[in-house]
């Protein structure tokens, strides 16, 4: 038989646990201190290991990467979100919702205009000038869109003040008829209704001053007030009255649908005019001084914007006119040049205002037309 081979192992060693440390104190063995366990993922930032320990890099990338692309966002972006976050409200009324005269207030709230100049613009309409001045009266608005005439209202104790001229001659109204051939001329209205907004209001004015041109002095016709455009309109549908002052737009409509027809256009009946205004409250002039220099500023950015791009302001206008594309292009062609650049008053149209005041029995006394107005508004640039 074969010998059987003997492996020999290693010897196992066996090791005695190492006495506990004792106590100096000789109060018998003292216990080892525990470990510490590591905080739970959901007290940390990313779990673990957070966002700054070297062994997360990729956690480090990315935490960074986003504190960068917020900061750009917030650099390219905060210069636009600050007028919004800080917009003042102001209160605007003008005395005709529909006007292609009141659309920049539209144009300036759509594209931004105002934004930039920190307001936030709130438009009401008003049918006329009289209705507007109570408004203003009432603290309801701290603007008013009106017109030229209507600064007679300030000499009769309406607490505001004309702060920019905004349109010259009268090329926003026009005469309407209906189209049954009862009134084929101007003559043929002479001692008949016409009908116009409110007593002392623009329409008001210029059916005087046509009638005083033909020499009937200025009783030619027999005005009555009725309010806005679209209740005039009725009126003279529903054979109330035998003509109407409206506003281009609306007036273009009304023939369109076949429903009458434009007599006269009012751009030579007064060439040296101031057509519309802003009218700011005693009160807002007292209290928001800064808003009422950024509305106006606000307004002429309106206007230079209107100027080159007619395609947004046909588009933002017919949305406020209620008009057709073609119609409201035509508009926006007749209607621009009215529109001032500046808002300076101009001498020669106040003198004319000042004298048909008295003429057309307004007031009894010509007015101190520089306690009316004031040009304290108007952007540096254009002082």
């Amino acid at each position: 038989m074969a010998a059987r081979a003997t492996v020999l192992e290693p010897p196992r060693l066996r090791f005695a646990p190492s006495p506990r440390p004792r106590r100096d104190d000789g109060r018998g063995p003292r216990r080892r201190p525990r470990r510490q366990r590591p905080l739970p993922s959901s007290q940390t930032s990313f779990g673990r290991h957070n966002a700054v320990s070297p062994r997360n890099p990729l956690r480090v990338v990315i935490a960074r990467t986003i504190v960068t692309v917020l900061a750009a966002v917030l650099l390219l972006l905060g210069p636009m979100m600050l007028p919004a976050i800080a917009a003042d409200l102001i209160r605007v009324g003008n005395v005709g919702a529909v006007a292609f005269s009141f659309v920049p207030t539209n144009v300036g709230k759509e594209t931004g205009l105002f934004a930039k100049n920190g307001l936030d613009v709130q438009i009401v309409g008003f049918g006329g000038d009289a209705k507007l001045q109570q408004a203003m009266a009432a603290h309801a608005v701290d603007v008013g869109l009106g017109s030229g005439p209507g600064m007679a209202f300030i000499v009769k104790g309406s607490p505001a003040k004309a702060i920019a001229d905004i349109a010259g001659p009268p090329l926003i109204f026009a005469l309407v008829v209906r189209s049954d051939g009862s009134v084929k001329t101007i003559d043929d209205l002479k001692g008949h209704k016409v009908g116009i907004s409110t007593v002392g209001s623009a329409t008001s004015w210029l059916m005087n001053e046509v009638s005083r041109q033909r020499g009937w002095g200025y009783t030619g016709f027999s005005e009555v007030p009725i309010g806005d455009n679209a209740a005039r309109l009725a009126a003279l549908k529903a054979g109330a009255i035998d003509g109407c002052v409206v506003d281009v737009g609306s007036a273009l409509n009304f023939e369109q649908h076949g429903d009458g027809r434009i007599l006269m256009r009012f751009g030579d009946v007064a060439k040296n005019f101031i057509m519309h205004v802003i009218f700011a409250t005693d009160q807002a002039m007292a209290e928001k001084p800064a808003d009422l220099r950024a509305f106006v500023k606000g307004w002429f950015e309106s206007i230079a914007y209107m100027r080159t791009h007619k395609a947004k302001t046909v588009e933002i206008a017919q949305s406020v006119m209620h008009t057709d594309a073609q119609t409201t292009g035509a508009i926006y062609d007749e209607l621009m040049p009215m529109f001032t650049d500046d808002g300076h008053f101009d001498p020669k149209a106040l003198a004319v205002l000042r004298r048909s005041f008295v003429e057309m029995k307004i007031l009894p006394a010509e007015p101190d037309m520089s306690k009316l107005y004031t040009e304290a508004f108007l952007p540096k640039n254009s002082i």
